[in-house]
């Protein structure tokens, strides 16, 4: 079922279906799946020389291209995180609730598990400090926990900007993802004329903001109100552009790289997922409503954080057993891209499924902990998303030691409590 689209002055009063989603929570659900099962084919460990090397599997793999136009699922993970979120905050308005209170339980709903997966990171990497784990392993070890984390600080960032962003949406919402539109490709270009590389991480705002903006227009029902065939044509043109794209040249066919920095060819992707969406939603949301995929959604559904932050020390503690496995046994592991390799990968990504599900069932309670909504100050809430950001760009950048982490843990506890003005009368729980 879809409604006619408001006219774009104004916002609908009311998303375009009912209290849950069930495609759309469907949908999110195989993304994170997707970004486990991403990260664990990328893992690459061997043992050289006596001492285990771990190494990104998919570099100068030509098999990572097309791979990654099946799980590069980032850009649709930020639609449905901007679908989600106009949702969840016109709720919280017609509750009664302010943006800054929404701001300050989004915030504690993303940093709270996240400082007790940084605590228990830190205490293992100071064991193993301890028990003599040459610094050099550990130093691989804390860089690779600390790249997923990107995600987490963008996705603070937008949510933080979210009831601006549908501020915006609601005044003018074709001019305003035009021109967030706009500068993304302005930066891209930019970057190309300069050659200065670093500007492409300006994009970490506007390419994912612009994506967000683009799950409002969703959760509006504007998108489903097109017709079928606008729809189509959107998605083939905009697939037609991006092909396009990497056969000139201007953006690399694999969609990985395309991350980091962000590039403008991410919200071609962004279109053409949406537009598949839009077009089998009644399909999908069928789908979901089934015994197993709505089994799925349940399980992962609340606990789409604790996945997140937990699937990477899995991978790390998994390839660790493996090494010590071939060093003990004096028996070599495969390289990563040969056959051996590939034979084990089934095995080796039902494992990580698995134990990413186990440790995600034992720490769910940490982010299933209702979240305070508090009437604290903007000024309170501000200094609080600024600090949660600092204390994983700090992991995200130096990468992940004891020292880094506790300096991360110093930021982010203060950031949780600022979020959270205890001594306020009106300061009550949101489930």
């Amino acid at each position: 079922m879809t409604i006619a689209p408001a006219p774009f002055t104004t916002a609908p009063s009311q998303p375009s279906r009912g209290v849950r989603d069930t495609g759309i929570d469907f949908v999110r659900a195989l993304c994170v799946i997707g970004v486990v099962l991403l990260h664990a084919i990328m893992v690459g460990v061997t043992v050289v020389d006596g001492s285990p090397v771990f190494a990104n599997a998919s570099e100068g793999s030509a098999w990572i291209t097309p791979l990654s136009w099946v799980l590069q699922v980032m850009p649709m993970f930020f639609v449905i995180g901007g679908f989600s979120g106009l949702i969840a905050y016109r709720r919280a308005r017609e509750r009664g609730g302010s943006a800054r209170s929404f701001v300050a339980a989004r915030l504690h709903r993303l940093l709270r598990p996240t400082v007790v997966t940084i605590g228990v990171v830190a205490l293992a990497l100071a064991v193993l400090t301890v028990l003599g784990v040459p610094a050099d392993l550990l130093a691989i070890a804390g860089f690779r926990y600390g790249q997923p984390l990107w995600f987490l600080a963008v996705f603070l960032m937008c949510q933080a900007l979210l009831p601006a962003l549908v501020a915006a949406h609601e005044r003018a919402p074709l001019r305003t993802i035009g021109l967030l539109t706009t500068t993304a490709i302005a930066v891209d270009g930019l970057r190309a004329i300069t050659g200065v590389e670093a500007l492409g991480f300006l994009n970490l705002a506007f390419v994912w903001m612009t994506l967000q903006q683009l799950g409002f227009f969703l959760a509006d029902g504007r998108i489903d109100a097109l017709s079928r065939r606008t729809r189509v044509v959107t998605g083939v043109i905009a697939l037609a552009v991006l092909i396009l794209t990497f056969v000139s040249g201007v953006y690399s066919p694999d969609l990985i790289a395309n991350i980091n920095p962000p590039t403008a060819a991410l919200l071609l992707v962004g279109i053409v997922h949406t537009s598949v969406l839009s077009l089998m939603r009644d399909r999908v949301e069928t789908i979901s409503r089934r015994p197993a995929p709505s089994a799925l959604t349940a399980f992962v559904t609340p606990r789409t954080m604790s996945i997140y932050l937990w699937h990477m020390p899995v991978l790390l503690l998994m390839a660790g057993v493996m090494a010590m496995f071939s060093l003990l046994s004096g028996r070599d592991l495969p390289s990563p891209g040969s056959l051996d390799w590939w034979a084990a990968r089934p095995l080796w990504l039902a494992l990580a499924l698995s134990l990413t599900a186990l440790v995600a069932v034992l720490v769910t309670r940490f982010e299933r902990l209702p979240a305070p909504d508090c009437s604290t100050s903007s000024a309170r809430v501000g200094t609080a998303v600024l600090l949660g950001l600092l204390g994983v760009l700090l992991l995200l950048v130096l990468g992940t030691s004891v020292a880094t982490a506790v300096l991360a843990l110093a930021l982010a506890l203060p950031s949780l409590r600022l979020a959270q003005n205890r001594s306020s009368a009106a300061c009550s729980v949101a489930g």
